[in-house]
């Protein structure tokens, strides 16, 4: 088993280069699983992990429905956003400045096999992280993500997740709300969840901007602990 990470801090970088840079390394733990299987290589199959930053972008995962996109694509462009069908689980969701997007491209091989649990353990680390700035994140019953005040007329969404896996490799991920601007998300129905509002770290706290590289730094270390694991940190060229 390796449980280490190699972590890459990719920046601001558009949506579709990152998405195909996801497939390429996807593809490469893929290939190194087939190839132990068919050869008795003995390879040690590598473990990603991506942090990014996107310019406003809406995706609409593979089971997803059109009508809950509430613009047109021409008007999205007008607003200097563009839009994407993807291969993640899930609906639409959007991503933006202002936003920590983790993408970690794991083979579970390496930790465990079982998505319900990789899901609950992105969620947790988000929890343990909200709780170290005072507020109380939990589970909402049938919607993947991290929310605020579940059960009341006030629940809010402030960090959504769409994962992908094949033969246990791990692909997509979460996009958590620090700093973002809430007006992007008008454009579309989150998650095509009705009736419920989206929040962001900062307007929780009351602050104009929180600092982004601290959480950061907070949720990889409740990731390391949870997955037992050791990052290890890359230099970016992609």
């Amino acid at each position: 088993m390796n449980k280490k990470i190699q972590l890459l801090e990719l920046g601001h970088k558009d949506y579709k280069e990152t998405w195909d840079y996801q497939e390429k390394l996807f593809k490469e733990i893929l290939d190194t699983k087939v190839k132990n299987r068919r050869e008795s290589a003995g390879l040690e199959t590598p473990n990603y992990f991506l942090l990014v930053e996107h310019p406003h972008v809406y995706t609409l995962g593979k089971s997803g429905d059109m009508s809950n996109l509430l613009s047109s694509e021409e008007e999205l462009k007008e607003k200097g956003a563009s839009f994407y069908k993807i291969n993640r689980g899930g609906d639409i969701t959007y991503h933006g400045p202002g936003q920590i997007v983790g993408y970690p491209i794991l083979d579970l091989d390496n930790f465990f096999t079982d998505i319900h649990k990789y899901l609950r353990y992105l969620e947790e680390m988000v929890i343990l992280t909200l709780a170290e700035y005072g507020i109380q994140g939990s589970r909402s019953e049938g919607e993947t993500g991290v929310w605020l005040d579940v059960g009341t007329p006030f629940a809010r969404k402030i960090c959504a997740m769409g994962v992908r896996a094949s033969r246990w490799v791990t692909m997509h991920g979460f996009a958590f709300n620090v700093n973002a601007d809430l007006g992007y998300f008008d454009n579309i129905i989150p998650c095509g969840i009705r009736g419920k509002a989206v929040t962001s770290l900062n307007v929780e706290l009351g602050q104009t901007e929180v600092d982004v590289n601290e959480v950061q730094e907070k949720l990889l270390k409740h990731f390391k602990a949870l997955f037992e694991a050791e990052f290890i940190k890359q230099k970016t060229e992609v």
